[in-house]
């Protein structure tokens, strides 16, 4: 092919006259370029982890500080009190003026390095205190005023995005009394007394018998390492699974609702793919603000370094996440064909209108897969262990190692899909196509393993799906804003739809990838296809957007928006299936270094208590009121407590990952984790730190995302509270149960929430006359 024999530099062959050498210019230059480039970002990556190493100082206090003290010594004053004459004696034994000066130099430094270290301790002690997180709304104490005031002090200015990761205090491990107790407390709604009392006995002889010996080797590990529990929750919960991860582990994600730039296939995802790679370049240099919490408390940024240049590895035990330093192409998979596009020359990131010419070319290449490619992409959307003997036998070597790595280390893979999704604020009928195409599409034509893949399709719209083990849904939601907010504030298009500007260069044509795929590789491709094609077609999703009120209208009842959905998700629940059932909500734990995720039971007595209230003709609206509050005050309350490290399950996790390294058997652990979460929920955050004001630009709503169901009897429901009119719902379940119905609890989801708002604005009303 012509583009890859313009990849060779040099070429030489033997003719009668001698060795004939051919050198290509231009493939020597974008060698050296190539070199120039990766040395400037370890450069400038060397130069941003020194910077981070010694924040919030900065280096020209190192000066400032090495000013003062030379000039308090030309001046006659010992400012160091003997300190500089100590090392002055134990350097050098010349009197001279250059060894006075290099001693000044050292002492400068130490006392420098020494105050930067008792800051930063500092700064690491303020961190750790997490009261201000259960102050009174409006009723901040001035304890926690005075903490708010120094920890902004201490913080510095102008931090990068890594800036506090070594300030950041590590998870604590909690007590085990504390979390057994908190355990028993989640249960005891949904256990009859019978079981209730089997539990408490297994929860006490677990106690006395090997609790504290398995509690030590958490703390030991605690001390040790920088986050106890996120290695082994990456290792066995993600990567150790040998099931399929399309459906069960990764996620999908929306474009913007109300809001579509063009109809032109090629033009969005030549826009899009060049905002991802703007935002790629931001965070190479590290120039984004990390997140902070009210504005003080920095969260944990270490989940951002695998966004791109990242794909999870099939293994025969186990798989691994595998980065590159740098990947300046993109893989893109069209009609069942993969292609290798460049997306920089000569150094420089190409332009939209480069890359709408790119991609126009692919799709006007109309030339068949080559044997299995076109199903290729099933490998990953199967079970583990075919795909990793696959991979190993089949891809080791030759064009399908190279075409592989191609896709493997893109920077992220890109999809131009064939089919439409069309969506108005009248007609939201086409969201749940749009939701099960990103979530699986035809289960050939999305490549699983990697980090993202991004779905354009042939209106324009677009969507992503996500691999979850490198990172949680937040970082990935926060990268898709940025990406989005470029495009809606800095791109435009044409009265056509293409991409406005003129090109500037010209960008190297896709290269095709090849393959050489024999007749039994591809009986596992159709194997792992048609696994795959039957978890898909099992899936029920139903997303709708519920537009009868949002957030605003919650916050006027004085209630957590995200309690008060909770509550509505127990009660619908409740007349789904007319029991309830144990419930997980994640919540972040990145108030510490390289947290990750805990989980918030939100199945409590006080929601029980409340939802059975809403059935009960007997209960009035005041006992009704009342317990909804005092239920969303006690979800607020456990919300918290796990974000700062007091959840339950990540700590019983640990315990139990210790107890198998140790040979030694728990009832009581295997019990609990083997529990069915048969209510799997999550919020998806909105306007982390986005520049757009959504009441200047109403129309930059997000869809949100969503999961596949957790427990085959079960429901998976994902919400997004985008703004202050609209909640977006994402309710999975499995067709094949006969206990589940995601339109039906979407009914239920919606009724729910109304009969919650007429509720509290009756009792708002009562409290006014």
């Amino acid at each position: 092919m012509a583009e890859a024999h313009a990849a060779v530099a040099f070429s030489f062959s033997v003719t009668q006259e001698g060795l004939n050498v051919h050198i290509s210019h231009d493939a020597l230059k974008g060698v050296y370029l190539s070199g120039i480039r990766s040395w400037r970002k370890r450069f400038v990556r060397f130069l941003n982890r020194f910077a981070s190493g010694v924040f919030p100082a900065k280096f020209w206090s190192l000066g400032l500080l090495t000013l003062i003290l030379l000039s308090g010594a030309l001046l006659g004053y010992d400012v160091t009190c003997g300190f500089n004459a100590k090392i002055h004696d134990a350097f050098f034994t010349s009197q001279s003026f250059l060894t006075w000066m290099c001693s000044y130099t050292i002492t400068c430094t130490l006392i420098w390095l020494a105050g930067v270290l008792l800051i930063r301790y500092l700064l690491k002690l303020l961190l750790s205190y997490h009261g201000f997180m259960f102050e009174p709304h409006g009723k901040i104490s001035m304890s926690t005023k005075l903490w708010a005031v120094c920890t902004k002090i201490l913080g510095g200015s102008n931090p990068q995005l890594y800036s506090y990761q070594a300030s950041l205090p590590r998870l604590p491990v909690p007590a085990i009394k504390d979390t057994i107790n908190r355990y028993l407390r989640s249960v005891r709604p949904l256990l009859c007394d019978a079981d209730y009392d089997q539990m408490v006995k297994l929860s006490d002889e677990f106690s006395v018998t090997m609790a504290s010996r398995l509690q030590r080797y958490l703390v030991l590990k605690s001390w040790w390492a920088t986050n106890y529990v996120s290695d082994w929750w990456e290792q066995y919960v993600y990567l150790a699974g040998r099931g399929p991860i399309m459906v069960n582990s990764n996620y999908y994600g929306m474009d913007l609702l109300y809001h579509q730039p063009t109809s032109k296939q090629t033009s969005r995802a030549a826009s899009f793919v060049h905002a991802l790679f703007a935002f790629r370049s931001t965070l190479d240099k590290e120039n984004i603000k990390p997140i902070k919490v009210n504005g003080v408390v920095p969260l944990c940024s270490a989940q951002y370094e695998r966004i791109f240049n990242t794909c999870r590895l099939p293994g025969v035990d186990n798989d691994t996440l595998h980065h590159w330093m740098d990947a300046r192409h993109i893989a893109v998979l069209h009609q069942g064909r993969w292609f290798k596009v460049m997306c920089y020359k000569n150094g420089q990131l190409l332009g939209p209108k480069e890359l709408e010419e790119v991609f126009e070319t692919i799709l006007n290449n109309k030339s068949a897969p080559s044997p299995g490619e076109e199903n290729l992409a099933a490998l990953t959307a199967g079970d583990r262990i075919p795909w990793a003997q696959a991979r190993n036998q089949h891809f080791s070597n030759g064009v399908n190692k190279k075409s592989l790595h191609a896709i493997e280390k893109s920077a992220f893979v890109v999809v131009l899909d064939d089919e439409e999704h069309n969506l108005s604020e009248e007609d939201c009928t086409g969201l749940s196509n749009y939701g099960r195409s990103l979530l699986h599409g035809n289960c050939n034509n999305r490549w699983f393993d990697k980090s993202f893949n991004i779905v354009f399709f042939a209106n324009g719209r677009l969507g992503l799906n996500a691999e979850h083990s490198w990172a949680d849904a937040p970082i990935m939601s926060h990268v898709v804003e940025q990406a989005l907010g470029f495009e809606y504030m800095h791109l435009s298009y044409d009265s056509d739809g293409k991409v406005s500007g003129v090109a500037t260069v010209r960008p190297v044509p896709p290269q095709r990838l090849a393959w050489s795929i024999s007749d039994e590789c591809q009986e596992v491709i159709n194997t792992s296809l048609a696994l795959a094609r039957n978890l898909a077609d099992d899936v029920h999703l139903n997303v709708r957007a519920f537009k009868h009120f949002g957030k605003g209208l919650v916050k006027t009842f004085k209630m957590s928006p995200d309690a008060f959905i909770q509550a509505a998700l127990q009660l619908a629940h409740l007349r789904d299936k007319g029991h309830f059932a144990l419930t997980y909500e994640a919540s972040m734990t990145r108030l510490f270094r390289e947290g990750r995720t805990e989980t918030v039971r939100s199945c409590t007595s006080e929601m029980v208590a409340f939802a059975r209230s809403m059935e009960d003709p007997n209960s009035t609206d005041e006992e009704r009121h009342t317990l909804l509050r005092k239920a969303a005050d006690f979800h607020v309350s456990q919300y918290k407590e796990a974000m700062i490290g007091k959840g339950v399950d990540r700590h019983l996790f640990c315990l139990y990952v210790v107890s198998k390294y140790l040979k030694l058997e728990s009832p009581f652990l295997q019990k609990v984790l083997t529990e069915p979460w048969r209510l799997s929920t999550s919020q998806t955050p909105h306007q982390q730190e986005m520049a757009i004001d959504l009441k200047k630009f109403p129309r930059f709503l997000s869809g949100g995302g969503g999961f596949g169901p957790v427990a085959d009897d079960g429901y998976g429901v994902s919400y997004i509270i985008c703004h202050e009119n609209l909640i977006m719902f994402h309710i999975s379940s499995k067709s094949s149960s006969s206990e589940t119905n995601s339109d039906r609890f979407g009914d239920n989801i919606e009724r729910a929430m109304l009969d919650m708002k007429d509720l509290c604005e009756k009792m708002k009303g009562k409290a006014k006359r």
